[in-house]
């Protein structure tokens, strides 16, 4: 009689939503793939933290709807990532992935996610082939494509009037993709292009090969962790002082605190730096700041605004997200304040967006940071999105 009575009240309680394992089940999953673990752990880490700041911010919940956070490290290596995307797709059934830290990684998992009619709100990675011909229409892309920072950096450079510039980049995709970019727009000579392997950390035969050209200033491009190791290296060769450096993502708020002043006057090129006016960046700025005692990244404000964007969609079509027509046309529409300010998708599901070109400085606290110096395109849209099939 007593178990029967269990059995009623149990089913009473998941009509009503109300029993624990009920509760556990309605919430929606989101999977999350960066780098976690290794020399490139602190871009993870920073989208992991900016997407989560907003989520422990709505207690749990993303447009209104309970959400469980499944947290991946594809570890830098592309086998690995594709295990994980297959087990948050098949094991764990996610309609959504989020995260994605480095364009190999990407490119290893793209085609078989969003084959899957998986949305993909990438926030980090963006490599040149799914802004284009490989584009889809479940891949959504909240940071840049990655042509967009240096394409900013090389026309600066050929405003400022440098003649001879050598570059350096790791040889990955991201790495050519940003060397393209600044070949674009950087109109006078290319000294030297060096590639190094992705995992390295000892720059001094490259740096030699540097004090022997003698240009005008270095372009370079090493992220995370390899930015640290480069710039420090740069700076202890004294080529800080005598040949100027430009960069993408070698200065940001996870490199400048172990770079130290040698980073002064570092010229960087991005979407976003941590001085941006807009109330919506102030606001998130010092939220960031008051929970981890640091200044976020970019890497923590683009993974913020895609918690933005599923916080608007996933509210728009109620938690119904296996509408997947009525969730991607939310997707698409983008209403939500972005830490840039006005944000809005080009055809390719890419932003269409600002592009600066910022220098290390000291703030009014004495801390190192990024300064805006010039915006040298507005409205941008990257330089793929026409190869792209996917209608505006």
């Amino acid at each position: 009689m007593k178990s029967a009575i269990r059995k009623k009240t149990l089913a009473a309680l998941l009509m009503l939503g109300l029993a624990p394992f009920a509760r556990a089940q309605d919430k929606l999953k989101i999977g999350f793939i960066g780098e976690l673990s290794g020399a490139q752990a602190a871009v993870g880490k920073e989208q992991l933290e900016g997407f989560m700041l907003l989520v422990e911010r709505n207690g749990g919940k993303l447009g209104g709807v309970p959400v469980e956070i499944i947290k991946e490290d594809s570890q830098l290596k592309p086998d690995i990532a594709n295990q994980v995307a297959r087990r948050l797709v098949e094991r764990e059934k996610v309609p959504i992935i989020t995260g994605m830290s480095f364009s190999n990684v990407m490119m290893a998992v793209h085609k078989y996610i969003t084959s899957q009619e998986v949305f993909l709100i990438g926030s980090n990675a963006g490599p040149s082939q799914i802004a284009g011909e490989q584009c889809s229409p479940y891949q959504f892309i909240t940071s840049w494509q990655g042509d967009q920072a240096a394409e900013a950096v090389g026309k600066y450079a050929t405003e400022k009037g440098y003649k001879r510039v050598l570059i350096l980049a790791p040889n990955y995709q991201a790495g050519k993709d940003i060397v393209s970019g600044f070949k674009r727009y950087y109109k006078n000579e290319v000294v030297d292009e060096i590639y190094t392997q992705l995992n390295q950390l000892d720059f001094a035969a490259e740096l030699t090969q540097v004090s022997a050209a003698k240009p005008d200033a270095v372009f370079a491009f090493f992220p995370g962790g390899l930015g640290i190791s480069f710039a420090k290296q740069y700076a202890q060769a004294g080529l800080m002082k005598t040949t100027p450096l430009l960069s993408t993502f070698v200065a940001d708020a996870i490199s400048l605190p172990s770079i130290g002043d040698s980073a002064l006057g570092l010229v960087s090129g991005g979407f976003w730096a941590p001085d941006s006016a807009n109330p919506q960046s102030q606001s998130f700025v010092a939220e960031f700041e008051k929970k981890y005692g640091r200044i976020p990244s970019n890497y923590a404000a683009q993974s913020y605004d895609a918690a933005l964007l599923l916080d608007s969609a996933i509210a728009k079509v109620k938690g119904n997200v296996s509408d997947k027509k009525a969730f991607m046309s939310a997707l698409k529409a983008a209403e939500f304040k972005s830490v840039r300010g006005s944000f809005k998708f080009n055809n390719n599901n890419f932003p269409i967006q600002d592009m600066h070109v910022q220098q290390v400085v000291k703030d009014g606290k004495g801390r190192l940071n990024l300064k805006t110096i010039a915006t040298p395109f507005k409205s941008y849209q990257d330089a793929y999105h026409d190869k792209c099939l996917l209608k505006s």
